[in-house]
């Protein structure tokens, strides 16, 4: 019953957000951060003041939005709550040719990054693109418990490569 409830304040939430994608916007590169939640807080406090822990599996998808362009995704940094870098994907960069997407997966077991877990993607292309779709699904399931929500991307910089 929990669970349904925390699910449905997200929904409601997600429901009630601006959209993050800005159409027509285009760019030559970015730095992008994307939020992960590795595991969430919910329920009421224990005897010791916490709150129940809900581990998630994470999947950062990144989608190259242009139709007659390549991008090339330079780095995928992994953060955790901390600010500590946990790992590094794609260190020799992919390419990602138009209407392309690629994906990196966090297992549930690995709470390693916490609530305030990220992901930093820098991407550059050629010539200005229509900007990517970076975003996690942060996702929950088993027996009859279900959960999943986005967490977009947001460019805090544009590319310096």
């Amino acid at each position: 019953m929990r669970l349904a409830i925390v699910a449905s304040v997200l929904a409601l939430v997600l429901a009630v957000l601006p959209a993050h994608a800005q159409e027509g916007r285009q760019s030559k590169g970015q730095t992008v951060y994307v939020p992960v939640y590795s595991h969430i807080w919910h329920g009421n406090l224990d005897s010791k003041q916490k709150p129940q822990m809900l581990l998630l599996s994470s999947m950062l998808s990144i989608r190259n939005t242009d139709p007659n362009a390549a991008m090339v995704v330079r780095s995928v940094r992994y953060y955790d709550t901390a600010g500590q870098l946990l790992r590094e994907y794609f260190p020799q960069g992919v390419t990602l040719g138009p209407m392309a997407s690629t994906d990196l997966f966090l297992e549930h077991k690995d709470d390693k990054g916490g609530t305030g877990a990220n992901f930093l993607v820098e991407w550059n292309a050629e010539k200005p693109i229509s900007e990517p779709i970076v975003e996690t699904v942060n996702a929950y399931f088993f027996g009859p418990q279900a959960l999943a929500f986005t967490s977009p991307g947001r460019p805090i910089a544009p590319s310096g490569k």
